[in-house]
């Protein structure tokens, strides 16, 4: 099964944005905290994506068994 690392990465990308090359200020938000939460919460949902990818095996596999009487 492959491991579907795109949206993780995307919200990573947009954590490091977020928390290394925004320079703007909000009122009441703290912008870099805010990416570095994205960042953290990409990483760890692509380490749960390739954990998984290794260990869960797909429903759609067909068995063959060899019939043992000829």
């Amino acid at each position: 099964m492959y491991a579907d690392a795109g949206p993780p990465l995307v919200v990573m990308a947009i954590g490091l944005v977020l928390w290394l090359a925004v320079t703007a200020t909000v009122a009441g938000i703290a912008i870099h905290t805010v990416g570095l939460i994205l960042f953290v919460v990409g990483a760890v949902w692509l380490v749960i994506e390739m954990i998984q990818a290794r260990t869960v095996t797909r429903a759609d596999e067909t068995v063959v068994y060899r019939d043992r009487r000829l």
